[in-house]
């Protein structure tokens, strides 16, 4: 069971990558946000966003018995973040319309997660899943507000 919570906090993999594992886990990220779009613009991510919650609470005590406290492959929480990004924007479902929103969306993310301002890194403070998850959740937010404001101002370009 250990194995399998590991593999599943892990991005189902995309945390083993040997370079940038919360990059290469937030790539991976984008193919189950993007699809859950069909279901429903909102209800979709956010439905992305609570699973990949739950999984992390679920997974994170596997993963920093094998990996060490906050361990870099543990990606899980990469998908909860960037679904958050998700919920709401105007996507067409036409990847050739949608590349520049999901680039826009994707670099926003890594941005604040990486850079952890405003807060952010306070968050990461917390114990354990707590603070695994929580900083990736308002990185989500930030990158959220902030795409939704370069969409209003510049919403011929996206």
């Amino acid at each position: 069971m250990n194995a399998l919570k590991r593999f599943v906090g892990a991005g189902f993999g995309s945390g083993f990558s040997p370079v940038a594992p919360g990059t290469v886990g937030t790539l991976a990220a984008l193919i189950p946000i993007y699809f859950s779009m069909w279901i429903h613009p909102i209800f979709g991510p956010t439905l992305v966003a609570v699973l990949s919650s739950a999984l992390t609470y679920w997974t994170t005590p596997a993963c920093e018995k094998a990996w060490g406290e906050d361990p870099g492959t543990l990606v899980m929480d990469e998908f909860a973040g960037q679904a958050i990004v998700f919920v709401s924007l105007p996507l067409t479902l036409n990847m050739k319309e949608d590349y520049l929103l999901i680039i826009a969306a994707f670099a926003l993310f890594r941005f604040f997660d990486i850079l952890k301002p405003l807060g952010i890194n306070q968050l990461q403070k917390l114990p354990a899943a707590t603070g695994i998850l929580l900083d990736d959740l308002l990185a989500g937010f930030y990158a959220l507000i902030s795409l939704k404001t370069l969409i209003f101002f510049f919403p011929d370009f996206f």
